[in-house]
C-alpha cells in the first residue's frame, strides 16, 4: 500500500523521526527546570550505545568505512551546533541547562537534513542499512555533545564557589 506515492515503510520512518524530534524538544525544554549532574549528562550515550547490538543482525550491517564516515559526520557537522548553543549556568550549588531558542531550530534543521539525506541514501542501500547509518550519525552527534556538556559542567563546578 502506498500513500501519495510514498512507500509505507518510508512514511512510517519519516513520521517516527518527526515524533522523535518533537519528543526531544519537549524533553530538552523540561530539562531546563531541573538541575543537571554528571549522571544525567553521561548516561544517554551509554544507553544509546546498546543500539550497536543491531549490527548482530546481518541485514543491519554496513561497511566499516560507512560507519566511520557516518560517525564523523555526526561528530564534526551535527554535534557542533548543539555544543555551541548548549549553555549551562550555576544557580547556587546546582547547575542548570539554559533554555535556548536556537536549540529548537537546530533540532528541526537537523531533522530536515536527515530527511533529505535519507531519501538520497535509500536509493543506494537497503532500508535497514539506512537506519543503521543514521543511528551511527546520531550516536556520533550525541557522544561529543554530551562529553562537551560534561566538560562545561565540570569547569563550571570548579570555577564557581559553592553558595
Amino acid at each position: 500500500m502506498q500513500i501519495a506515492h510514498v512507500p509505507v515503510p518510508q512514511l512510517t520512518l519519516t513520521l517516527g523521526a518527526m515524533m522523535t524530534a518533537v519528543m526531544a524538544i519537549v524533553v530538552r525544554m523540561r530539562a531546563t527546570d531541573k538541575p543537571v549532574n554528571a549522571k544525567k549528562l553521561l548516561l544517554p550515550p551509554v544507553g544509546m550505545s546498546t543500539g550497536f547490538l543491531m549490527f548482530v543482525v546481518p541485514a543491519m550491517r554496513i561497511p566499516l568505512l560507512w560507519g566511520i564516515v557516518a560517525f564523523a559526520a555526526g561528530a564534526l557537522l551535527f554535534a557542533y551546533p548543539l555544543i555551541r548553543f548548549s549553555k549551562l549556568e550555576r544557580r547556587g550549588a546546582e547547575v542548570f541547562l539554559v533554555r535556548s531558542k536556537a536549540f529548537i531550530f537546530i533540532l528541526v534543521g537537523l531533522l530536515a537534513v536527515r530527511l533529505l539525506l535519507r531519501g538520497v541514501i535509500e536509493q543506494y542501500v537497503t532500508l535497514p542499512q539506512t537506519g543503521a547509518v543514521f543511528f551511527v550519525v546520531a550516536f556520533g552527534m550525541l557522544l561529543p555533545w554530551r562529553l562537551a556538556m560534561y566538560r562545561k559542567f565540570r569547569r563550571l563546578l570548579a570555577a564557581s564557589p559553592q553558595m
